[in-house]
């Protein structure tokens, strides 16, 4: 609502008196208008190129009209009031929505600081003015340039101008000033709009004058406010950057209406250009909004983030944290610069990524870097900051270490300071960043300083570990960076400390995955040439994808092949490594066996003769959940590398395999009735591994056979009694439950069991297992007493003794029995199978029978092998007892129908026989894995007749067929035995 002279001059706020009637020099009156300290506060005095001499609104001048604080107010100057009158004149006058006692207090006080001021009464003036009809007078001229097609014709705003605008605006009283600053908005807007985005310099006398530039000023702000339908401040601000001074009347006319700030920025973003540092328009655009930004320095980090959000002019991105860096308090700690600038390039959006990247390579390209320009800026003050916490100021010329005490004034080396290590690491990052990402080519001064700080020796902390990574790794990647011999030399002595030191930081530090293994990894991988594995093994570290030739590494494995890493060295150093303590896949990095495993494909161990084979052995049994995933593929290699030598001309040339007892060690409290209740050595884990270690190179040894023998080579297999003594049923069933843990271990072992193994992997066997560990046995533990509990062995044998005449004993055990896990039954297991043929005697009651039955499914679970052979030797008839004929687990895998040739009686006990029917099942698919292995472990006995022979298949075939025909036999045996027994 516009205001009317006669509102003004004769209609005074109450209390307020005459406008004259109160003087400037008595603030004193106004009720604390110098504040609790009585004296004024001079704001923030800002200067521009093309505006010299203007004075900007100050943050603290416009933090008081947000808050609408009138003691802060009544604090400015003279010079700074003069800046806000347009809207504290408004505020006084217009009728106030809030109608507290309080506001008609600070509306006083607001009438007293405009009492003598000689510019209020022209901003009087202004606003009785006739805004409707300006308003209309307006909309008609945009009508006729429009029709006219935007050519200068006869104004209707303004007509029958004599002189130049400035003359003209110094002559005209209020309302012709108002129309000819709305006649030159309107133009500089329109031509705007039809420039299609192109930027032009508008000359303009109304704008440039510094004799009439506050009474401008006055005349936009009050004609923005009282016609914003005709004039929208995003538009006006956007044409404010095509005329001379234009960031001033800019920053005044926000001032004036603070409430636009944050939309006045977005719009000037939004519109702005993707590269603001290209163009005039995009270097004013950005002056203008830096600008605002110091008016109101706690909104600058939310403009900042528009800025990203937009992907538009990464220049101010960067000048409003430059502003801001200058403002943080100065710590140890990574500055606002560093994480801005990490987290476009290392951030996931990839079109910021490209947009801020290709800000800087069109920055380089220019022929000369102007020094005023946001990326030198940025540039200098990254430098600064990485020389801030370099140790000490450092030459790269370098001395021995024996001529040290002869020059103590030449520092060879220095110690990063623990509090910047953290700071150092983020630097490094950046840099990595602004040169593989962003394509920033180092100055020699940046380079020689990056060289510094990365050659520096920081304090052995886990901070201190990551540092020394990166610096590595980013050594790696721009090699360039080391240009003189003096430099090289730098490097070279560092690598070596690096090997130097790396245990006692890996011993102080507690990092299990310290840079002493991707050092030995990466001198792996220079010695097989792979360098692609290095260009990966660097970028993972550094947390960034970068291209990096495989030609600038060319004299970096120079340097680790022929000076500090030769491949003897590696090989004798990786063997002293310590082995991991509790692998799990929850330690990350490069640890010792990912050098282990490099150096056992490449078969160095083996082509210098270094025995790997108790670093393995140690590091499988320092192993826990989950799974570390490197550990299947390091077991796999390691049986390759003992199997096939590492060339033909020397086949002796392969490592040697874990011995039999070290395989028992692992089990031990398993072994001998695998009762898992035993306190046990080593993890799970580390049974299952060593597991499908033993299975994985049985399976092996046979599938190398013919190769092996044409090399007159045999390596050791293991024995069967070792293997009769491994629980391999019960490792199984506890990797079953472990199976999220155990990643493909679980799966692997039953492809090797169901190949090997397959009387393991019947089917009704898993079916029990289910039932077993099913709901029905929880329901059964929860009835479970503390006397089932305590019957043991003994008592049982002493219950079977008194079998004849007391049943009673033995059933009352037996159900008690029946609660147990399979696990807690295994040490009855000897006792129950012992005295199975004093059941087949009459009277013995058959629930007793079935109790029995049962009991002994569920240690088949657990232990089947060693159960299977106990029952077929207690059911032998009493001749072969007497005889003590005890059948072993190969004879009964040669000739599976010894299961059958038992005491006539079990025929005639169906719970019995069913047992005996079971065991023989098992076995005849015992029998068939063992006869197919044993063709292939005999197969040199095909290679040596061949020659000899019809043809070179023709031993295989046969032998093939007999082993083919012993298995019908065995089954229509089998079938006319069971079917005499029915009968």
């Amino acid at each position: 609502m516009s205001l009317t002279g006669d509102k003004l001059l004769n209609s005074p706020p109450e209390g307020s008196g005459a406008w004259a009637g109160l003087s400037r020099a008595e603030p004193s009156r106004a009720g604390g208008g110098f504040g609790a300290r009585g004296e004024r506060v001079l704001g923030l005095v800002v200067k521009m190129a093309e505006c010299s001499g203007l004075q900007f609104v100050s943050p603290y001048a416009f933090e008081a009209m947000q808050k609408v604080d009138v003691v802060r107010l009544a604090a400015l100057s003279d010079p700074e009031l003069r800046l806000l009158l347009p809207c504290l004149v408004r505020m006084a006058l217009c009728a106030p929505a809030d109608q507290s006692q309080s506001w008609a207090q600070d509306k006083k006080l607001i009438l007293r600081l405009l009492s003598g001021v000689e510019a209020v009464n022209s901003i009087v003036a202004l606003l009785s003015v006739d805004f409707h009809a300006l308003e209309q007078d307006a909309n008609k001229e945009q009508q006729l340039r429009h029709k006219l097609g935007g050519g200068g014709g006869e104004s209707i705003l303004v007509s029958q101008l004599q002189h130049g605008l400035t003359l003209e605006f110094e002559h005209s009283d209020s309302p012709r000033r108002l129309r000819l600053v709305l006649s030159e908005l309107l133009a500089i807007m329109n031509k705007v709009l039809e420039s299609n985005g192109e930027f032009f310099f508008k000359s303009s006398e109304l704008f440039e004058s510094p004799v009439y530039l506050e009474e401008a000023a006055d005349v936009l702000c009050i004609l923005q406010a009282e016609l914003p339908s005709l004039l929208p401040i995003v538009d006006v601000a956007e044409a404010l950057l095509h005329v001379k001074n234009g960031a001033w009347f800019l920053c005044l006319l926000v001032a004036n209406v603070p409430d636009s700030f944050n939309e006045v920025c977005r719009g000037l973003i939004k519109n702005g250009e993707r590269q603001d540092e290209e163009s005039l328009g995009g270097r004013r655009r950005t002056e203008a909004l830096r600008h605002l930004c110091k008016m109101n320095p706690s909104q600058a980090l939310r403009i900042r983030g528009m800025v990203v959000e937009e992907c538009h002019l990464p220049g101010l991105g960067v000048a409003l944290t430059l502003d801001h860096t200058k403002n943080e308090s100065s710590d140890d700690g990574v500055s606002d610069l560093v994480c801005f600038v990490s987290g476009l390039l290392l951030g996931t959006n990839a079109k910021v990524r490209t947009w801020f990247g290709t800000f800087i390579r069109n920055g380089q390209q220019r022929k000369k870097e102007n020094v005023s320009s946001v990326l030198w800026q940025m540039r200098r003050q990254l430098l600064l900051e990485l020389m801030g916490i370099l140790p000490t100021v450092r030459s790269t010329h370098i001395v021995e270490e024996a001529d040290a005490d002869m020059e103590p004034n030449v520092s060879v080396y220095s110690g990063l300071k623990e509090e910047h290590v953290v700071k150092a690491s983020a630097l490094l990052r950046l840099y990595c960043a602004l040169m593989g990402i962003a394509g920033l080519k180092p100055t020699d001064e940046e380079a020689e300083q990056l060289l510094q700080l990365m050659t520096s020796r920081p304090p052995a902390t886990p901070a201190g570990v990551r540092f020394v990574s990166l610096s590595f790794c980013m050594l790696l990647a721009f090699s360039t960076l080391v240009s003189t011999p003096e430099q090289e030399q730098l490097m070279v002595m560092w690598l070596s400390w690096m090997i130097k030191e790396e245990a006692y930081f890996e011993s102080i530090s507690g990092v299990s995955a310290s840079f002493g293994e991707m050092l030995l990894l990466v001198a792996m991988y220079f010695h097989s040439n792979q360098l692609s594995a290095i260009i990966d093994l660097v970028c993972s570290t550094l947390g960034m994808k970068i291209v990096i030739k495989p030609s600038s590494l060319s004299r970096m494995k120079t340097i680790f092949t022929q000076e500090i890493f030769t491949e003897q060295v590696v090989t004798a150093h990786a063997v002293r490594v310590p082995v991991t303590g509790n692998l799990s896949a929850n330690i990350t990095g490069f640890l010792p066996i990912h050098c282990i495993y490099q150096l056992l494909r490449s078969r160095s161990f083996t082509k210098h003769k270094v025995s790997i084979k108790d670093w393995i052995y140690r590091q499988l049994c320092e192993t826990t959940t989950p799974l570390h995933p490197q550990l299947l593929p390091l077991i796999d290699v390691y049986i390759n590398s003992i199997l096939t030598p590492a060339s033909k001309s020397n086949p002796e040339a392969t490592n040697q395999p874990v011995t039999e007892q070290e395989i028992l060690n692992v089990f031990q409290g398993l072994t001998g009735g695998e009762n898992a209740r035993v306190n046990q050595r080593y993890s799970i884990t580390a049974q299952l591994l060593v597991l499908y270690y033993v299975l994985s190179y049985e399976e092996a040894l046979l599938a190398n056979t013919k190769t092996l023998a044409a090399m007159q080579k045999k390596p050791k297999s293991y024995s069967s009694a070792l293997m009769d003594q491994i629980p391999i049923k019960y490792l199984i069933r506890q990797a079953q439950g472990l199976q999220q843990e155990l990643g493909g271990l679980h799966s692997a072992l039953l492809r090797l069991l169901a190949t090997n193994y397959p009387h393991l992997c019947i089917v009704d066997d898993w079916i029990c297992e289910e039932q077993i560990t099913g709901t029905d046995a929880l329901l059964r533990r929860m009835l479970l007493t503390n006397t089932a509990k305590n019957h043991s062995s003994k008592q049982l044998q002493e219950a079977f003794s008194m079998l004849p005449g007391n049943h009673t004993q033995v059933m009352q055990i037996l159900e008690h029995l029946t609660l147990l896990s399979a696990g807690e039954l295994i040490p009855y297991a000897e006792v129950l199978t012992s005295n199975m043929n004093q059941l087949l005697n009459t009277g013995v009651p058959r629930r007793i029978l079935q109790t029995v039955n049962k009991l002994w499914m569920v240690l088949n679970t657990v232990m089947p092998r060693r159960l299977w052979v106990m029952t077929v030797n207690a059911l032998q008839p009493s001749v072969k007892i007497v005889r003590q004929q005890k059948y072993t687990q190969n004879d009964l895998m040669i000739d599976p129908l010894i299961v059958l040739r038992c005491d006539q009686r079990v025929h005639r006990c169906p719970p019995l026989m069913d047992i005996t029917l079971h065991m023989l099942n098992g076995y005849l698919l015992a029998s068939k894995a063992y006869l197919s292995s044993h063709l292939k472990e005999t197969a040199e006995q095909d290679i040596r007749p061949s020659q000899n022979m019809m043809g070179p298949e023709a031993p295989e075939v046969t032998r093939e067929e007999l082993k083919n025909a012993l298995l019908a036999a065995q089954v229509i045996v089998m079938k006319w035995m069971v079917m005499k027994i029915q009968s």
